[in-house]
């Protein structure tokens, strides 16, 4: 809170000031120090008169406080206060001067605890039925064998870990994505609704492996707590969404608007993973169940075989040579049926092991060591292009070594040249520079001497 001033205000040294300039007084302080507050309470002896403001008292078990709301600021409300309600007001505390009367000027009104958001929950779901969101007939059919299947949930939430085990216990090998989105807080449906746009986005990107089914997911938890599915934006993007949308959020017993709007509910997040799973389920227990009657089946026709024989056997006087034939038949019977068993175990084996492959080859550390060997092949070749344009520059350096070389005065000096030089080291090239007996010098490739000029020609 800021520091209290009394600028332009009335001096508490004066001697007698009017009950009108203490309100004024009053009212200049609390407005400048209580400007924009947040109060809780419950309202009570609220009025509506017809101007359209709003009048009510603001209590608690240690105090009240008398509000007024004015009409501009009333027609904002999403929800209508009634006595009784717990509400978080925001606003001005001031005086209204002319009787002097303590007063929260409010600006805005919002509803306090889980009662007054199922309150919202059910307007809003009253809302969105009246306009359809609801019905059967906008409901798309969720696929009854998935091949894509993608999450919207945060990859950090148990109730992803528990689709994730569910799918690969009942259906190893199934093609399975993640939409990262956080699915709680005030900002949660926001990262929700940019979720569903990356799976629209990579639908139109990846024709040859669409996703097929979104299974928006979390655990459960408090009404506050899943309140981002209870958003109308979120829950318009749902109704819009182009792809089969599944609701496994929170409990069996937890409802949120997103359970209307999607095109199927399921309880809980493990049984929204059942419901993709299904079909290729049934299939493993279908399998299962045909190996154990084809078992039986080829049980009871030995045993009746045997019956058979066991009957002959006791009919015929010199059955040796009949036994023997039955004996045989039954043996390459036996044989048979053992080499149809061989190869339907082998059949399974071979499916078993194409999807253990199929799950390897989709291990992302595959991916890894591929992106390793791409990346050391690339160091490799910029090693050679470094040595290769540190050899090509060493090059030309030795061959501008040798111009240089070539070009400098101490080459020409060392070929047995001199340079004459004046007493102030000036260079001599003319024999008009100098004078008959003038001292100069001369530099050598190595070393310098000192000469006398005796005679001079033109």
């Amino acid at each position: 809170m800021s520091e209290l001033r009394v600028d332009n205000i009335v001096s508490q040294n004066s001697e007698i000031i009017s009950v009108g300039e203490l309100n004024k007084s009053a009212k200049y302080l609390l407005e400048n120090n209580f400007n924009n507050i947040s109060v809780i309470g419950e309202i009570s002896n609220l009025s509506r008169p017809s101007s359209g403001h709003i009048y009510f008292t603001l209590k608690d078990e240690d105090g009240a406080i008398r509000c007024a709301m004015f009409k501009n600021q009333n027609l904002k409300l999403n929800f209508s206060p009634e006595n009784g309600d717990k509400c978080v007001l925001k606003g001005q505390v001031s005086i209204y001067a002319p009787r002097g009367d303590y007063q929260l000027i409010v600006k805005n009104i919002e509803p306090a605890g889980s009662g007054n958001l199922m309150q919202k929950f059910e307007d809003l779901k009253r809302k969105l039925e009246q306009e359809g969101l609801f019905a059967k007939s906008n409901k798309l059919q969720v696929p009854f064998s998935p091949k894509h299947v993608c999450i919207v949930t945060s990859s950090s939430t148990a109730a992803f870990q528990d689709i994730i085990s569910t799918i690969n216990r009942r259906s190893p090998g199934s093609e399975v994505s993640i939409s990262e989105a956080t699915v709680q807080g005030d900002n949660a449906h926001i990262s929700i609704i940019k979720s569903l746009e990356r799976i629209i986005k990579y639908n139109d990107s990846n024709k040859d492996n669409l996703i097929d089914v979104v299974i928006l997911s979390r655990g459960g938890g408090s009404i506050e707590d899943l309140w981002c599915f209870n958003n109308e934006d979120l829950a318009r993007e749902i109704s819009n969404f182009p792809i089969p949308t599944i609701s496994g959020v929170g409990h069996e017993i937890d409802f949120t608007i997103c359970d209307f709007v999607c095109d199927i509910r399921m309880p809980t997040p493990t049984a929204s993973a059942e419901l993709v799973t299904e079909f290729n389920f049934k299939i493993k227990d279908a399998l299962k169940n045909f190996n154990e009657k084809i078992n039986k089946n080829i049980f009871y026709k030995i045993e009746e075989l045997k019956k058979s024989v066991e009957l002959g056997e006791s009919k015929l006087k010199n059955p040796l040579t009949l036994l023997r034939e039955k004996s045989q038949k039954l043996d390459s019977f036996e044989f048979r049926i053992m080499q149809s068993q061989k190869l339907i175990f082998s059949n399974k084996n071979n499916l078993l092991n194409k999807i253990l492959s199929n799950i390897e080859i989709k291990n992302p550390l595959h991916k890894v060591e591929n992106y390793k060997s791409k990346i050391h092949k690339v160091s490799m070749q910029l090693k050679t292009l470094i040595n290769e344009k540190h050899i090509y520059q060493k090059n030309n350096l030795d061959k501008l070594s040798k111009s240089i070389n070539l070009l400098s005065p101490l080459s020409i000096l060392d070929r047995g040249y001199a340079i004459v030089m004046d007493k102030k080291g000036s260079a001599i090239k003319s024999s008009k520079q100098v004078n008959i007996g003038e001292d100069l010098k001369a530099r050598l490739s190595k070393g310098d001497i000192d000469i006398k000029v005796t005679n001079k020609n033109g």
